[in-house]
């Protein structure tokens, strides 16, 4: 047997780990798929970028959805492996995420100061400029960016508004944003 054939030999074999899980709480195929998928997640996470605790931490987390969601694996849209290591990498995404916030007792309290006057002029003008130089742009420009930008959609939801292909729709944008980065100056 080559190693493409055991490798998804072992695939099945998981498959059939992950289905006595879901159907019978099965501990001996967790404990067997357990040992086999942890330090690999562990390592996985590690060499994305995570600390050995971050990768600890997060491995467990990964390997408790496991057992918790397992009767959500579908073995036709994913191999086990990938099922798992997918959960390792959005909970990878997580803890960035989690990391980047700010935590509250780091946040200002109170009412910000107010800008000084020169400040709120000097804003004022550059919003006239910009005002301006948005109406100066193409009428197919100026209603991208005012979708985009105002009316806060996607550059795919834009699409589908439209019926503009997606590339489309990001080249007239980037050349309007080009437009009016050069008039702001």
């Amino acid at each position: 047997m080559d190693r493409k054939q055991d490798g998804a030999r072992a695939e099945n074999d998981w498959s059939g780990h992950l289905a006595r899980i879901a159907e019978a709480q099965d501990r001996a195929a967790f404990a067997e798929l357990f040992a086999h998928f942890a330090p690999r997640v562990k390592s996985f996470l590690m060499r994305s970028g995570a600390t050995p605790t971050l990768a600890e931490d997060c491995a467990q987390e990964v390997m408790a959805t496991v057992w918790n969601k397992s009767h959500l694996y579908d073995p036709t849209r994913a191999t086990v492996s990938t099922w798992i290591f997918t959960i390792a990498r959005n909970r990878r995404i997580d803890a960035l995420r989690k990391d980047r916030r700010p935590e509250p007792e780091d946040l200002p309290w109170g009412p910000e100061p107010e800008p000084a006057a020169a400040d709120v002029m000097a804003m004022q003008q550059e919003t006239e400029m910009l005002r301006v130089a948005i109406r100066a742009l193409p009428d197919a420009q100026r209603e991208l960016i005012e979708q985009a930008y105002f009316g806060d959609l996607s550059h795919r939801e834009i699409a589908a508004r439209t019926g503009l292909p997606l590339g489309t729709i990001k080249s007239r944008i980037r050349l309007a944003l080009d437009r009016l980065r050069h008039a702001m100056k």
